[in-house]
């Protein structure tokens, strides 16, 4: 992936490190904006998955750029609690209901239901190319968590996940699924091709996953973030297939979305009680962790639906 171009003085100073044109990083760690945050954190987060083009694997160790980073993570840590609230004590066994009640609580934009009756072919295409970020990567950033389970917990995880890579067949994994959306729609398939055009939002999406999954602390926020997607995931994923196919996609282009409408139902079940449930028993001062992750995923994904559709009211 090739890196993108600075958007403020800390990702500058970060961009600048990697791709050798020096300078210092910077003393006290102070981002311009979200937009400067996000795309400095999304970097450096990037050191742990694939790489940049041209970045020296080492650097993702680099101590001054782990410290760079610390302090980013602190301060989308805040936003995070001012947003939904920090981590709050709850009893283990009532897991499974309250993250039932959270996702029914969720009264996010109708996303989906525009994108299935209303949506042009440009709009779509824009909800594709943003949503490439992560679904090229999808289910990565989950499988951080996978050492730090066991029991059956871990059990519940690796059954989510091994679908999320079609069971080891490489058409059917969803990472590939979605280029056959992407192709239709003459995306760019390469890995990462828009993170220069996604904005704070489609980035913060992104880096909640990995601020969860890279910490062994967050470990139940990650699993309850998971939880989330895969309790919100059936409906909207049914109307994304439908939206498709009114605009004319064929089986190829719609295949991402028919998979999430079966897999997700039976997935919903088992991070909810399976994963979670067995998670918050094993280690109940974490409980509330799993809900934090959870309350985050879905109003950090309503925020960026909701400033996605505005962007499209605004065109008419």
């Amino acid at each position: 992936m090739k890196l993108p171009g600075p958007r403020g003085s800390v990702s500058a100073a970060v961009i600048d490190l990697l791709a050798g044109r020096g300078g210092d990083l910077p003393e006290l760690v102070r981002p311009d904006d979200d937009e400067d945050l996000h795309l400095a954190l999304f970097v450096c987060y990037e050191l742990a998955y694939r790489g940049w083009d041209g970045v020296d694997d080492a650097w993702e160790w680099n101590p001054g750029l782990l410290r760079v980073r610390a302090e980013l993570e602190a301060r989308f840590e805040q936003d995070l609690y001012a947003l939904v609230g920090p981590p709050a004590p709850v009893e283990p066994g009532d897991v499974p209901r309250l993250l039932a009640e959270t996702v029914a609580a969720d009264d996010g934009p109708a996303l989906s239901k525009y994108l299935r009756g209303r949506a042009t072919y440009d709009q779509f295409r824009e909800f594709v190319r943003l949503r490439s970020v992560y679904h090229l990567r999808e289910a990565d950033p989950h499988t951080w968590v996978i050492p730090r389970l066991a029991g059956k917990a871990k059990a519940a995880l690796i059954e989510i996940q091994m679908d999320e890579y079609g069971n080891g067949v490489e058409p059917r994994m969803h990472q590939e699924l979605f280029k056959q959306t992407m192709r239709w729609f003459e995306l760019d398939l390469t890995y990462g091709a828009y993170v220069e055009s996604a904005g704070a939002a489609t980035l913060a999406n992104n880096n909640v996953m990995s601020l969860f999954g890279l910490h062994r602390r967050r470990r139940g926020a990650l699993i309850g973030h998971l939880a989330a997607y895969e309790m919100t995931s059936t409906a909207p994923n049914r109307n994304y297939g439908n939206g498709l196919r009114r605009l004319g996609g064929d089986q190829a282009a719609t295949a991402f979305y028919d998979e999430h409408v079966e897999a997700d139902a039976v997935h919903e079940q088992i991070a909810a009680h399976d994963l979670c449930g067995s998670f918050a028993a094993a280690e109940p001062e974490l409980a509330g962790d799993v809900l934090f992750g959870a309350r985050s995923a879905l109003a950090l994904d309503a925020r960026w639906a909701a400033g996605l559709m505005e962007g499209w009211s605004c065109e008419s």
